[in-house]
Order: C-alpha cells, then structure tokens, then sequence
C-alpha cells in the first residue's frame, strides 16, 4: 500500500471514529500528494463539514467535482453541507444529483424527503421515501453492487453480483444490476441474457423490460428491440415513456414515418418536452431534413434553455450558424454554477463550434477545451495503457501466427471493413461504397469489438487476448467467422457485400483476418492533424475517450500508424490505404482504385454519392449529402497557438 493509500485509509478510519481534525490531517497529507485525488477531497469536505468550516468544505467539493464530475457520494456531501447552512433549496437540488449518479444513496432519499415535507411538497416527499424503502429492503450486497457500479468499480461490483447470484440465482434487481455491469463492460450478449431471463421471471418489471430493449439495441437486434417495446407499448398506448421508447426502436429499424407519429403524439400531450422534440430533430436530420430538424432543436432550446443536448445537435450539424442570441443564451448557461454536468459539456462543444464559425478562434479553443476536460475527467482515459494494448497485438499477431492458421477461418467474402481514426473521412468512403448496387451499407458495427472483449476473459488480471490468438482451433476461427456473418446479416439489404464502418477495429486487423481471411479492409487516413483536431472539436457518444486531450489524441494517431505499418508488414496486400486528401483531389480515381481492390466493377453512381438516399447517423451525416469540398481541410491552422501538445506527441508524423 502506498503512502497516499494508507493516509486515505486513515483518514476514512479517524473520520468514522469521529476523529475529525485527525482525519482531516491525513486527508491533507494524501492531497499533498495527489492535489487532484477525488477521495481525498471527498474526506476533507466531510471533515471540514463536521469541524464548521464550511467554506474549505465547500472548496474541496469544487476540487472533488472538478475531478469527479459524476460522483454521487460528492453530492452527497454537497446536499449535506447546504443543508447545515440552512440552503435547502440547494441542498434538494444536490441531493437530486446525487441519487442521478447513483440511486442507492439511502442518506440522499431520506433527507430529500424530509427537505420536500418541509416545503409541503408531499408527493415528491412520498416518492424519495419509497425509495429510501426500497434501497432498506435490499440485500445489503446488493447495495454494495449498486455503490461499486455508479462508482466506476466495475470488476468489484461484478465479483459481488456474481457471488450473491449463485445462491440466489433468481433474484430479479442481482440479474439486472449484473446485465447492467455487463453493458459497461461490453459483454452484452451475457446481459442481454440476463436481462431476458429476468423478464420471463417477472414479466411486469418495467424497469428490467426498459433495459433490456436498450440492450438488445445495443447489441443492434433492432427488430428485436422494438418488438419489445411494441409490447410494452401495447400495455398502456398513451404512456409518453414507452412511446418515446417505441419511437427510438421505430427509428432503428427504418421506419420513421411510424417515428414520426409517435413523436408527435407525444408532443400533442407535452408540447415542450426537450428530450422528444431534440430526438424528433436527430430523427429529422438521419432522414435529410435538415431544415426541420433545426426548427425541431430550436424548439427544444426555447422550451429548455439549458439543454445542453439541443445546443449540441445544432452545431453537430456542422453546417448550421448560431445567431448572436443564441451565442448569447449559450453562454448564459455555461456561467450557471448549476448547469448539470453533461448539459455543461454539450454547451462547451457547441459554444467552441459557434465561435468557430465568427473566427474567433482563442475563445473557441477555451470551449472546445473545457468541454474535453470535463470529459477526461469522467473517462479516466489512460493514453499509455492504450499504447501497451496496441503494443500487444504488434506481439501477438507476427508472421509465424498466419503462417501457423493459414486456410482457417469462414471463407465468406463478404465483410468490407472500414477502419481507422474517427474524423478521417470513413463516413465518405462508406458513402462513395454504399452507392454501389453490390454494396449495403449499414452502421459502426460492434461484433469484432465484442469477440475481441470475450477474448480477454473475465480474470481480474491480465488479458487473454491476443495471446489466445495462438491457440485457437481451425474450428474455433471458422465458427468465429461464420458467427459474424449470421449476427450482422439483419443490417443488410441483400447485396452480396457490405460495409461495417466500426474505426476502433484497427487494433483487431489480426483477428478479423483470422476469422474472416477473404474479408477486404479499406484504412480510411487523413493528414494527422486535420484528423486529430477534427476529433478533438467532436463530442462522440462513447468509445473514443482518447479524443478527450490533445496529448492522448496525438499519442492514439501515432499508436495507429505504429499498429498498421505492422499489419502492413505481416498481412501484405491486406489492407488498402485510402487517403482522404487525395480522395479529395481525385475522386475518380480514388473511387476506381477501391472498386478494383474490392473486385466488383465501376458505376456511375459512385461519384454521384450525395445524391444517394440511405440514412447516415456518423457526425458527418450533413457532409456526405454535399458535393466533395474540402471545408474541413486546414481547419486546425488557426488554433495553432494552442496545439502544442498535439504537435508534440505526434512528433515527426506532422
């Protein structure tokens, strides 16, 4: 244990003896050590609550949620040091963070519902003591599980869950609290599992029945998704959440006018519900409809000027310019020493893309860097375990790997991967590609990224993969393969070919090689500081936190190449580079050069790409649906001042 490890636990230990002036002093110590320590800053505001000292609580709780945005426990503490400075209304509003970011704080609960009596707010009062009730009813591991998941202990809360349901197999909330470690893990097909077992156990859970159909449509089992949901729905037809629901899976399998009908009947009821008319808008804007997907955000914007997702969906469009009164509404809420932490990211983003666009370019920069540091600080992103991970595969995957599973693997030729780094033109090519009459298009598909998850393990040590690459069976590569085909075969329209677009699929080359050997990979490349600073603008949904900081951003392109100059010396001729810059200069010849690699012959249609109808959800859905331009070339030249880390880690790469 180290020095700040045994100081943190003492200082847990003094604080719970009621010891407070000790624990603070070991709290301190561990700070000295570690200024940006989250649970350190936790044990001090305690501390210093309990000492009177409200002011340096109230400034280690800025530092603890500075450098944990989302910790529960931190709100806790905030709704509790309000509290005994008679804040209460601050203090309900801190409470309510807290049971958001982790629902099985009891003290939360319990001291919203007395706040909420105090106001003669009985409802409200009944409803948080039901769930200080519930919470007491738990089995106390359960509880634990809760505390470990919300708080980012994945493999604790695992461990836990998985001990307390093998001698109680059929607990409903251990199965569901497990599905729900298993999706941030990325095991869905064990939560997917769970979670169906679960329904069948207690058919009338809404909350089991909520999550599953978010699973299964992570697992992209759309039909099956809104099959569920059709049923939910079927229970009681005028539920606003379960036609919100409905309308989501409508979307996923294609049928947005059937969307469409349900968003408005939401709307008839809640006619300024932000979170429908922002998802109407994203509806919108798949479809082409530009222009009513705005009317359907900024709608959303008037209804609730602090929805930060609304601001957001207008400057991903990339094509739409922000007034000079919704700069200056954007603004106003971003000074908001309330502002919920994801509506404060999606302000930051949006105010860095609307100052963009009026060149003003060291304000933009301020932004853009806020918004990533609040997200860095969520993700926890560690740049060189990425690069020891990438490092790995180099070792794995050598010659004498091939060599050894030459003729293994399902022959299907099928698969047409597009890979590489977010932001370097992938959703072009897709575009260009998908145009093509033997040729489906369909989405960032997750299979490999899955079987490469499994592969690990479940071993709270070191990684299986990709050592285990060795020693798979001929068997065992070619039910790999054939698996893939068969999941991924609901995303097609029956061409003979299709696209999966996943870019993070670089790091799993060896793999896709040995499970699919006749597969055609297509490494979409862009001039690494266009596509580093590219990246660093965007806000992705999940699954690229290194675009987070401009040194972990430059380190990942830099690890990319390292990675595909290696797969190009083991696996030659494998993999054809596409240059997005000279797509630019010469889409033509580009687009026969990929045609000629896949093997099927040239059309027409190709370079009439923008003009062909598919829905597009990437970020540059609003970009494919335009003529080639070259708008995003250079577009990192005027931030130069500020990108010295960036240069820096990529080194002679720029």
């Amino acid at each position: 244990m180290s020095e700040r490890e045994q100081a943190l636990a003492a200082a847990q230990k003094a604080i719970q003896a009621g010891d407070h002036a000790a624990g603070l002093a070991h709290a301190r110590t561990a700070i000295a050590d570690d200024p940006s320590n989250g649970d350190a800053h936790y044990l001090a505001a305690v501390a210093t609550r309990y000492l009177g000292d409200f002011d340096t609580a109230r400034t280690h709780l800025r530092a603890l949620h500075q450098s944990m945005p989302e910790y529960g426990r931190a709100w806790q503490e905030a709704g509790h040091l309000a509290k005994a400075q008679g804040r209460d209304e601050e203090a309900l509003q801190a409470y309510v963070r807290a049971v958001r970011f982790n629902p099985a704080l009891d003290a939360s609960w319990r001291s919203m519902a007395e706040l909420y009596r105090a106001a003669g707010r009985e409802a409200e009062a009944g409803a948080a003591d039901a769930q200080a009730q519930r919470i007491a009813s738990l089995p106390r591991e359960l509880v634990a599980v809760t505390h470990h998941l919300h708080e980012g202990r994945l493999l604790r809360a695992e461990e836990i869950a998985r001990h307390f349901l093998r001698t109680n197999p059929k607990n409903i909330e251990g199965m569901r609290l497990l599905a729900q470690i298993g999706v941030k893990l990325g095991i869905l097909d064990d939560a997917e599992f769970l979670l169906e077992s679960a329904a069948q156990f207690e058919p009338d859970n809404v909350q089991v029945l909520l999550d599953y159909i978010d699973t299964l449509r992570r697992r992209q089992k759309f039909e099956r998704a809104r099959e569920e949901a059709e049923a939910l729905h079927e229970r009681d037809p005028d539920n606003p959440l379960f036609q919100s629901h409905l309308a989501i899976e409508r979307m996923q399998t294609g049928d947005y006018d059937g969307a469409f009908a349900l968003f408005d009947a939401i709307l008839s009821k809640l006619p300024n519900d932000p979170a429908t008319l922002t998802s109407k808008g994203h509806a919108l804007k798949t479809t082409g409809k530009q222009d009513e997907a705005v009317a359907s955000y900024r709608a959303a914007t008037a209804a609730k000027p602090d929805h930060g997702d609304a601001w957001y969906a207008l400057a991903n469009l990339k094509t739409y310019q922000f007034s000079d009164a919704e700069i200056a509404a954007m603004r106003e809420q971003a000074e908001r020493s309330d502002l919920a932490f994801m509506d404060r990211v999606h302000v930051s983003f949006a105010l860095g893309k609307a100052l963009e666009d009026r060149k003003d370019y060291e304000a933009s920069f301020q932004h853009y860097q806020r918004g990533n540091e609040l997200k860095r600080a969520q993700a926890r992103y560690s740049a060189d375990a990425m690069t020891a991970e990438l490092a790995r595969q180099k070792e794995a995957c050598t010659p004498e790997l091939f060599t050894k599973h030459a003729g293994a693997g399902h022959p299907a030729p099928d698969p047409i991967f597009i890979l590489g780094l977010p932001r370097a033109g992938s959703t072009l090519l897709e575009q260009i590609l998908a145009s093509h009459s033997q040729i489906d298009g369909t989405l960032e598909l997750p299979n490999i990224l899955a079987l490469a998850h499994r592969l690990r393990g479940r071993s709270t040590g070191q990684s299986h993969y990709p050592d285990v690459l060795d020693d798979l069976s001929p068997e065992q590569l070619s039910k790999m393969g054939e698996q893939f085909i068969e999941d991924t075969r609901i995303h097609r329209q029956g061409a003979p070919f299709f696209i999966d677009k996943m870019p993070n699929n670089f790091r799993h080359i060896g793999l896709i090689h040995l499970i699919l050997p006749n597969a055609k990979i297509i490494d979409a490349r862009r001039e690494p500081m266009d596509c580093c600073f590219s990246g660093f603008k965007q806000l992705f949904a999940e699954g690229q936190e290194f675009t987070y900081g401009l040194k972990e951003i430059g380190q990942y392109y830099a690890d990319y190449i390292d990675l595909m100059d290696h797969w190009a010396t083991v696996l030659p001729s494998k993999v054809l580079r596409v240059q997005h810059e000279d797509v630019l200069d010469d889409v033509e010849g580009e687009t026969r050069r990929m045609l000629d690699f896949l093997g099927v012959p040239f059309e027409e249609a190709c370079l009439e790409f923008h003009k062909t109808d598919r829905a597009v959800r990437t970020a540059s859905s609003e970009q494919v649906r335009q003529p080639i331009n070259r708008k995003g070339q250079g577009a990192w030249k005027p931030f130069e001042p500020w990108l010295d880390p960036l240069t820096e880690a990529l080194g002679e790469l720029t």
